[in-house]
């Protein structure tokens, strides 16, 4: 069998974008088909916050994969940029994953979400990802399957874990199939195309995500103020931007014990991601409503 060149007949290469309510593994299965961690993850809903390009490189394809935050009716400002840039992502990718975790009934979120997507549907084909069945017996994944396939039209339907690998290379397969032919739009070995301080800014605040109070994350920001390389060691500095000074004593914790195991974490994430040894530097400042403040949210890249 003849394997297609890039830029080759029959090379395929294009944008792909999972979307679904907060929560529903979107951010954990772009990783597993880039097959490294270019977006975070967290059991908070509403982690992510900006569209991140991942590209998975195939010897017939090149698939750029596109993490959007989570679908969701806005209550903040930031919450209505958030998306609008799901809704822009949309309209310029090629085709379009529909997550919805097999662990939870199919809920007003996801109608709503599928509501959205039934308009774009005739010149953007859908397909359904029924994803964390790791987490679900055979009959409920099956009972997901089976709501689901009544939500809308879809081009396919597949069940998928990101944690075991179950089908992950399907899914793949079924996107790709929907790509146009091109030739290859990134080199070899890039797994994003975004700027190393968006995602050492992310990284940290995965991490001060971890074991603080529900209510926080979507009060938390991150900016990368300066990065100096010192040959073997790449020097972080970054402040964690937060709402309150309560939410501040949160985050540094008693003694800065919370802070210190937020460098520690973050940096580990750091080192391997980019593979060089990492000194981070952390501040956490007051940034009050900036959720709500369209000069604060443009400064801190909203």
């Amino acid at each position: 069998m003849t394997v297609p060149q890039p830029g080759g007949d029959g090379f395929r290469s294009g944008f792909a974008c999972f979307v679904g309510r907060p929560n529903a593994g979107k951010s954990t299965l772009t990783n597993a088909l880039v097959g490294k961690k270019i977006a975070i993850t967290s059991s908070r809903p509403q982690t992510t916050r900006h569209a991140i390009r991942g590209i998975v490189h195939r010897e017939d394809a090149q698939l750029i994969l596109v993490d959007t935050p989570g679908l969701h009716r806005p209550r903040t400002l930031l919450g209505s940029r958030l998306n609008d840039v799901v809704r822009e992502t949309w309209s310029e990718v090629d085709v379009i994953g529909f997550c919805v975790p097999a662990n939870e009934k199919v809920g007003r979120g996801d109608r709503f979400i599928a509501e959205e997507l039934r308009k774009i549907a005739a010149r953007t084909p859908v397909i359904a990802v029924v994803t964390k069945t790791d987490l679900s017996p055979p009959e409920q994944v099956a009972e997901r399957l089976s709501e689901v396939s009544g939500l809308m039209d879809f081009a396919d339907i597949v069940p998928v874990s990101s944690q075991d690998g179950f089908q992950v290379d399907l899914l793949a397969d079924l996107l790709v199939a929907k790509l146009p032919e091109g030739p290859q739009l990134y080199p070899d070995g890039d797994i994003t195309d975004e700027p190393e301080e968006t995602l050492i800014a992310e990284l940290i605040r995965e991490a001060s995500l971890e074991g603080v109070r529900d209510e926080l994350p979507h009060s938390i920001a991150v900016t990368v103020d300066e990065m100096i390389d010192k040959g073997n060691l790449l020097e972080i500095h970054a402040v964690i931007h937060v709402e309150r000074s309560s939410q501040k004593g949160i985050v540094i914790g008693r003694g800065g014990s919370r802070l210190k195991q937020v460098g520690s974490d973050a940096r580990r994430q750091i080192e391997a991601l980019l593979g060089t040894k990492v000194y981070l530097d952390l501040h956490v400042k007051i940034s009050e409503n900036w959720q709500r403040d369209p000069k604060q949210l443009g400064k801190l890249g909203f």
